[in-house]
């Protein structure tokens, strides 16, 4: 397995043993790391420093991981950044609300140092894979009104920029790749998460219906099939 070493990690975490644990393994894993005690401490660092990823704690004093992780969303240079929540709010309706807030993964405390080593490398991971290598050729998938740059991470809808998380962006270009094609939840979940990824199918439904959303009408063409999963009509 190819490692992504001396990435830049944030993690946003008020318990400053947790904080210690996670800086010591992602440290001995390869990375650089810089720890912020509040939301508004690691917003601040983000606007200092570039980073590969975050990992964030969801209750946090001042502003709140959702809260943070809807800025992020929000910030044009940051907006794609790999978001890990890292939070004791394990049931489903909390791991769904997280998701569709906009992170790409969710471990839940207490969790396995090694399980969430193999999140941030699957996330860093897929980055990689969505950029374009210098004079490479960038791949652009046109369907209905759809332009789709994996290497700028950009979706166009009748010309129009559309924003989306890194969860949703990965889901449609999965879809568009093959369209015609359905793709069960399972294997949505393999393709977006990896590593054994334990999700209800619910969550995957969360995040059709927000790409559908911001889709607006050519979200219609993401269809459901029934007791199967997904496919983006040809």
């Amino acid at each position: 397995m190819t490692k992504v070493t001396k990435a830049n990690i944030l993690v946003v975490e008020d318990d400053m043993d947790i904080q210690q644990l996670v800086s010591y393994h992602l440290i001995r894993a390869g990375y650089n790391v810089r720890c912020a005690d509040s939301g508004e401490q690691g917003l601040e660092l983000l606007t200092q420093e570039d980073f590969s990823a975050v990992i964030l704690d969801l209750m946090l004093p001042g502003k709140n991981g959702m809260e943070v992780c809807a800025d992020i969303r929000e910030d044009g240079q940051n907006q794609h950044l790999p978001i890990i929540m890292l939070t004791a709010l394990g049931e489903e309706d909390d791991i769904i609300a997280g998701l569709d807030g906009g992170a790409d993964d969710y471990v839940t405390k207490p969790f396995s140092p090694k399980v969430l080593m193999a999140r941030v490398e699957a996330v860093l991971r897929r980055e990689i894979a969505g950029r374009t290598k210098e004079g490479e050729t960038e791949e652009v998938i046109a369907i209905h009104d759809l332009r789709i740059s994996p290497g700028r991470h950009e979706v166009l809808v009748a010309d129009k920029p559309v924003q989306l998380t890194s969860t949703e962006f990965t889901i449609l270009l999965l879809l568009a790749r093959r369209p015609g094609w359905v793709f069960s939840r399972q294997q949505i979940i393999d393709q977006v998460r990896g590593y054994d990824y334990s999700v209800t199918p619910r969550a995957v439904d969360v995040q059709i219906f927000g790409l559908r959303k911001k889709l607006d009408k050519t979200g219609e063409y993401i269809e459901t099939v029934r007791g199967i999963g997904y496919r983006l009509r040809e």
